[in-house]
């Protein structure tokens, strides 16, 4: 049983352990904030083209009928598995989930539809969740994630091709659904060997397919179904996180920097990473968001007509600049937009603003959208791979030559969303913003009313009476 390090079972202990009143109350209080912000985004892409598609193809394959609902779609349930796959999907659908800028994955994706499903799935089995133990099964979920992450060095891990979140999602997912299960230790360390050999996910998916979407929800199935099977004793891998041969962190780490190990155990019960994960305000990948600021900036004192610019440069860090600057080609999708530097660049710039409409087919393909981009260059500041800081690692230059020979220059170190964290009120009004239309505004109000007392209810399935709702497009 060859291993390199012995931080498995500490977790698991760690997680057995782990009680409500040994988590401060403003990390309680942001996780609330942080899950309304999951339920803004699923129900945002509820009805989006590519998630309507996977609603349906997903139920020709699962049973139709089960006890755990789809959100936004009025009266359509399935089992656990396939439900905690498709909302999932729905979080990750639109591109303004949360976003960890340490570890790389947007935490809501993995954990909450994962729990969500296991509030059904409990409640048909005559055991009632309250909102308080589904509020710590999050902050589990939260707290292992970007701990996992760390130990390959977050970000990194997307220049070699690998689609962090999924990756770092599979155990983040198992140890929030252990802790919400009450297992004990033995089986944790199960469910984490379970989930841990189902871990992947190919940064390919980021240009013109649909899976992209999905694959956060890949971690959130497989991690309720390891501690599903761990809770009937199934045995998963021991010291996941340890073995040398065929271990989590050792295969994930090789051809690499190595692992470190000690970061799954850093911090934990002191340091929070709940008030690490940071809300996105656009919609896109969270990389790109400098870019806009950077534009922003500059469009408060000048007018950035397309036709009077001559190029556009942009600098960025090696994880954005893998992430982001390949070339825009034209006709793009939805997803490849999203993800790509230049697209997003020049969309600022001609609509003054990013927003969902600007992913709608008719704004895709203007010709003044794409007589622009050929004139963004993105080049690899390798000096920005050099800050300590891994926040600062966002930093973005932009360099505007207009045709007139005049130069504009601005840069932006830490995005909006991670200079200054969004508030509670902010993510409240990002809700009510985005799903404005979407939903009733009675349903808005009770949404939001719930999980702000989420802590003091009783019965964590009462949500569903909430979300029980047919929600239009917003693209339509």
């Amino acid at each position: 049983m060859a291993k390199t390090s012995d931080v498995t079972k500490p977790l698991c202990s760690w997680i057995e352990n782990l009680k409500w009143d040994d988590i401060p109350d403003h990390v309680k209080e942001r996780c609330k904030y942080l899950m309304l912000d999951g339920l803004t985004c699923a129900i945002v892409a509820s009805h989006l083209p590519w998630s309507e598609t996977a609603v349906e193809s997903v139920l020709k394959m699962e049973a139709p009928t089960g006890n755990c609902h789809i959100i936004g779609w009025k009266n359509r349930k399935t089992g656990p598995l396939p439900a905690a796959l498709l909302n999932a999907a729905f979080i990750q659908g639109f591109e303004i989930d949360d976003y960890h800028g340490l570890a790389a994955l947007h935490i809501n994706a993995i954990v909450l539809p994962a729990l969500l499903s296991l509030v059904s799935h409990q409640k048909h089995a005559n055991q009632t969740v309250s909102g308080q133990d589904l509020v710590l099964a999050m902050i589990t979920g939260c707290e292992v994630a970007p701990r996992v992450g760390m130990a390959l060095h977050g970000g990194d891990i997307l220049t070699r091709g690998w689609h962090s979140g999924t990756v770092f999602g599979h155990p983040a997912s198992a140890a929030a659904c252990s802790k919400l299960l009450k297992l004990d230790k033995d089986q944790i360390e199960d469910a984490f060997g379970i989930a841990c050999t189902q871990a992947c996910g190919l940064m390919s998916a980021q240009f013109e397919s649909s899976v992209k979407r999905m694959q956060h929800g890949f971690a959130a199935r497989n991690g309720l179904f390891s501690s599903l099977m761990a809770q009937d004793r199934y045995k998963g891998i021991s010291q996941v996180f340890d073995r040398e041969y065929g271990g989590y962190l050792s295969v994930f780490a090789l051809g690499a920097k190595p692992a470190i190990p000690s970061k799954i155990l850093e911090g934990l019960s002191n340091t929070w990473q709940v008030m690490n994960f940071n809300i996105k305000p656009y919609a896109c990948q969270a990389c790109i968001h400098a870019t806009i600021d950077c534009i922003k900036k500059l469009q408060v004192e000048h007018t950035l007509k397309s036709n009077e610019i001559q190029k556009i440069t942009l600098e960025m860090g090696g994880p954005a600049f893998h992430h982001g600057a390949w070339p825009a080609v034209r006709p793009m999708t939805v997803m490849g937009a999203q993800m790509n530097n230049a697209y997003i660049a020049a969309a600022q710039i001609v609509d003054g603003e990013v927003t969902l409409k600007t992913f709608s087919s008719e704004k895709l393909d203007r010709d003044e959208l794409w007589e622009l981009i050929p004139k963004i260059t993105t080049l690899h500041w390798k000096e920005v791979d050099m800050h300590e800081d891994p926040f600062d690692k966002l930093h973005t230059r932009l360099t505007v030559d207009l045709v007139s020979g005049e130069k504009l220059t601005t840069e932006v170190i830490r995005p909006t969303g991670v200079k200054s964290p969004l508030t509670g009120e902010e993510i409240i009004n990002k809700f009510m913003s985005l799903t404005n239309d979407l939903i009733t505004t009675q349903e808005q109000k009770d949404i939001v009313q719930f999980m702000i007392n989420l802590d003091r209810v009783e019965d964590a399935s009462e949500i569903f009476k909430l979300l029980n709702t047919n929600a239009a497009s917003p693209i339509a």
